[in-house]
């Protein structure tokens, strides 16, 4: 009749639809009305109208009467037809629930000898090793991951590292502290992934901002399942094992939940003794592990299993199940992060990492804790104690262990050695490196 209309077959019937509507664009207007993800959806089915909707589920399930295509694409098949199929699952939802999960919302972490890992929507991991050997880049690969798949995601980020996520929306900044409103009105809407960034938040502030505020995201969890993934990065701050409380803000699980941190000993031993896969980075990646074992009292791998990953693999152990940890090869983001440039330009580094301006015959000690005040002292002093640091290499050394930007560090290092720049010239020359990286937010310094 050539009307725009389409045809689906259901058995023995045939149904008459308006062009693109199936029972899955009903199913997609609903979840935004019921603010849901499909990712927490159980479909039921049995003919071939159901196959677009059964698709769009997190777990598709066919009666046993479906028609064999259905049985073929569903992810689970009941013994009892009809009715009857649906009371069984039903039984097993109240029964195991997060069980039921399939293997396709898997998380890949990475590869061990050619043989995929993944991560499963209800782990609670451990991401743990020394200071900057890739922990939040390791991270935000992830988050790539849930962007594809669409898992909605949270990231607490006390320190800014994630500034400039992609796929994210960012809450607060170095002079805005986030706000407890802001961030639940965000996540009622399952399409926004948040970076929750604490660095207007004191250290000692952010633990009292976290418990008062696990309340309210439990509640959000409890009636939609999202987000699917937290990300808790140092999370010996927000959950530190020094707080008296933290067991009763802590909920008794953490599924979806991945804790960040350089010091494992110094988190809440009932957040640790929730975590279920442990992925070690670095040198000390063995330590981590018996560390993790120390503080949670659990039997750890044989001496003999835990060996040092090599190049940039890492250990990867589930201490449930009782084998020895794998040498995984992790995926690597596509994104250049721009990470740490709030951090560093605003943010407040401990005495250790600050850098000091002391001169030839240490009469001074100026400590600069980010990079506009490291700017705002440099031009202050006088040519002399500037050259003094420069002839010396300290602005390249410690632009590129503390503040881990290589190409800056570079190059100040071509100032560093051009000895026919003046003190003024060479001044010039190394700020307008920081400032162009650092101030301008389109050209935030890339890792």
């Amino acid at each position: 009749m050539g009307l725009e209309l389409e045809i689906i077959f259901n058995k023995g019937a045939v149904m008459i639809l308006p062009s693109g509507i199936n029972k899955a664009t009903g199913l997609t207007a609903a979840l935004q009305d019921l603010r849901l993800s499909p990712h927490n959806v159980v479909g039921v089915g049995d003919a071939e109208n159901d196959h677009a909707f059964l698709r769009a589920c997190g777990l598709s399930i066919a009666v046993d009467n479906a028609l064999a295509a259905v049985k073929d694409t569903a992810d689970l098949v009941t013994r009892g037809a009809r009715g009857k199929g649906v009371e069984e699952l039903i039984d097993k939802l109240i029964e195991r629930d997060r069980e039921l999960v399939p293997s396709r919302d898997g998380i890949l972490l990475g590869s061990d000898d050619g043989k995929e890992v993944h991560l499963s929507p209800t782990d609670t991991v451990l991401i743990a090793g020394s200071s900057g050997i890739g922990k939040s880049t390791l991270a935000t690969a992830l988050t790539e991951r849930f962007v594809e798949r669409k898992f909605q995601f949270c990231i607490f980020d006390p320190e800014g590292d994630y500034d400039g996520l992609e796929g994210a929306v960012r809450l607060g900044d170095g002079s805005n502290a986030p706000t407890k409103t802001e961030l639940l009105d965000l996540l009622e809407k399952p399409d926004n992934n948040l970076v929750v960034n604490g660095l207007a938040l004191r250290v000692n502030e952010r633990p009292d901002f976290f418990a008062d505020l696990l309340p309210g995201l439990g509640s959000v969890r409890f009636r939609t399942a999202r987000p699917h993934w937290l990300i808790i990065d140092e999370a010996h701050h927000l959950l530190p094992k020094r707080r008296d409380d933290t067991p009763m803000v802590l909920a008794m699980e953490l599924p979806g939940t991945i804790l960040i941190t350089v010091h494992p000993d110094a988190i809440s031993t009932e957040a640790l003794r929730l975590v279920t896969a442990v992925i070690a980075l670095g040198p000390k990646a063995k330590k981590v592990i018996k560390t993790f074992c120390h503080e949670t009292g659990t039997e750890p791998p044989k001496d003999k299993d835990l060996n040092s990953p090599k190049d940039e693999r890492v250990l990867f152990w589930r201490p449930q199940a009782r084998k020895k940890p794998a040498m995984v090869e992790p995926i690597e983001p596509r994104q250049s992060l721009k990470r740490h440039s709030r951090k560093y330009a605003e943010g407040q580094l401990d005495e250790k990492g600050s850098f000091y301006f002391r001169g030839p015959d240490n009469a001074m000690n100026l400590r600069a804790h980010n990079l506009m005040i490291f700017a705002q002292i440099a031009e202050g002093i006088d040519d002399k104690t500037w050259e003094h640091h420069l002839r010396a290499g300290d602005y390249s050394e410690w632009f590129r262990h503390q503040i881990r930007d290589k190409a800056l560090a570079r190059e100040t290092a071509e100032a560093e050695k051009d000895g026919t720049l003046s003190a003024h010239e060479s001044r010039n020359h190394v700020l307008d490196a920081v400032r162009r990286r650092y101030t301008a937010p389109a050209t935030a310094p890339k890792e």
